[in-house]
């Protein structure tokens, strides 16, 4: 986080990760929409709107289009850093897909779900587009694998994160609004690289995931 007055106020809290919501000396982790909800006490219905099978579906579709955005980015822009956020473009696409990485980790091995693995940087040997680019055929080919094997299941129960308790379905939902909100980003850093690429995000993609028509927020993140 850039703002040094944000980071002491999180720190005085005890909050480990952004977002959170605050009032008071209280907070919850914005990770998850419904425990926002109800923090605020609104009567809003948080629950996904897609099913399960219905995600993994359209997960695959958005991580196919974040590869071919990543694979087009030119190279020496890859260490262009963010604006207000302490974050570099080849950070940036490779946390795309270290995303559904920490969410698969946590299904194949039952242990919880951390931060750090869900913000894990890149090997600094993974130093091109074409790199990060492999490395995201192979998370797709991974995710693909768990999808297959876990269909039909029941994903009604609760599954453990650093920021609390979530149902399995809830995880799955927020792993892809995170990764889509970000590869949203990537189509708009390609457009200032001046790079048209095959195909970006729509509204399809993004019809019935919790998402605003905002791809950057107030500190650019």
């Amino acid at each position: 986080m850039a703002d040094a007055d944000g980071l002491a106020e999180l720190q005085r809290l005890g909050a480990r990760s952004v977002p959170v919501v605050a009032r008071g000396d209280a907070f919850v982790f914005g990770q998850v929409i419904k425990d926002v909800v109800d923090f605020l006490g609104l009567e809003d219905d948080t629950a996904p709107v897609l099913s399960p099978d219905e995600l993994k579906r359209r997960y695959d579709g958005i991580l196919e289009t974040a590869i071919g955005l990543v694979r087009v980015m030119p190279d020496d822009r890859l260490e262009d850093q963010l604006p207000n956020r302490p974050r570099s473009w080849r950070v940036l696409m490779h946390h795309v897909f270290q995303i559904p990485v920490a969410f698969l980790d946590m299904e194949d091995t039952g242990e919880t779900l951390t931060y750090e693995t869900m913000v894990a940087p890149p090997p600094d040997d993974m130093a091109t587009s074409a790199a990060i680019a492999a490395f995201g055929e192979a998370v797709r080919a991974r995710f693909k694998a768990w999808a297959e094997r876990t269909g039909g299941e029941d994903f009604s129960g609760q599954v453990p994160t650093y920021f609390g308790g979530t149902t399995r379905h809830e995880m799955l939902e927020r792993t892809v609004w995170h990764s889509t909100q970000h590869v949203r980003q990537v189509g708009s850093l390609l457009e200032q690289a001046g790079v048209t690429p095959a195909r970006r995000l729509t509204a399809a993609d993004i019809e019935g995931l919790p998402l605003t028509d905002k791809i950057w927020d107030e500190a650019q993140a």
